[in-house]
């Protein structure tokens, strides 16, 4: 019987491809999504991956969701926390709403997800739980202390974690990933991209299934001895 995989932010960019790499290895997979019906729509006609609309941001939310996936499909045994938002702007510009919408999204979602699946992950023994940092988490970024405290927290969680799990056959991994062309990147002004991928040693951005196939890696069955552990995969932009 297949894997329960859910991957949150699960239809759009590299959420979507990290959702059809799963769903190639063979997984069952649900898709998370937060508001846009017309993708999510697309996105379920073109893989037959069911797209499940909730705010991975909000507990109470992620507890019905998961309770609904565990009774329609058997319970989460793959989880992929990759739902992220940004509400960029400098610290003397930053109100505080801007800070708790990225922390709740980025980070509480982690929480969320993680603390309403590990209980039955422990008693089959196995899990795997993947959380996407990135590379502003791991070197801070300009205009961005929530999203960089955000990612920096999803990185120090997934090693404590993964000290909780280990012994119950669950690993607890990270991926980091630089800068990827996704909508996101592609609405930055053309020459401040040229910028960007000028710091990149291979001389390109980073594409959504670059991170996928890391996922797959991370997720897979006989990955037992891996945990704990940040994967960077950002070109040689940023060694750490």
């Amino acid at each position: 019987m297949a894997r329960v995989a859910l991957v949150t932010g699960g239809t759009r960019g590299i959420g979507a491809e990290i959702s059809r790499e799963l769903q190639q290895a063979g997984r069952l997979v649900i898709a998370n999504y937060a508001g846009n019906d017309a993708a999510a729509k697309a996105f379920t006609a073109a893989t037959g991956i069911a797209a499940l609309k909730f705010d991975a941001g909000d507990y109470a939310a992620c507890e019905v969701a998961v309770r609904q996936i565990t009774a329609e499909h058997g319970p989460i045994e793959i989880l992929v926390n990759n739902a992220g938002i940004t509400r960029d702007g400098t610290l003397s510009k930053m109100n505080r709403e801007m800070w708790d919408a990225v922390l709740d999204t980025n980070l509480g979602s982690c929480f969320n997800l993680c603390k309403l699946t590990f209980d039955g992950m422990r008693e089959k023994k196995f899990g795997r739980i993947v959380n996407i940092g990135s590379i502003n988490g791991q070197a801070g970024q300009y205009g961005q202390v929530n999203y960089a405290a955000a990612k920096s927290g999803i990185h120090g969680f997934t090693k404590a974690l993964a000290q909780e799990g280990a012994r119950f056959g669950i690993t607890v991994n990270a991926i980091a990933p630089g800068y990827v062309d996704t909508e996101m990147v592609r609405a930055v002004p053309a020459d401040v991209l040229q910028k960007i991928v000028a710091r990149i040693p291979v001389g390109r951005l980073g594409h959504a299934d670059d991170i996928a196939r890391g996922v797959t890696f991370l997720t897979a069955d006989d990955a037992d001895f891996i945990t704990g552990s940040t994967l960077s995969i950002n070109g040689g932009q940023h060694m750490y």
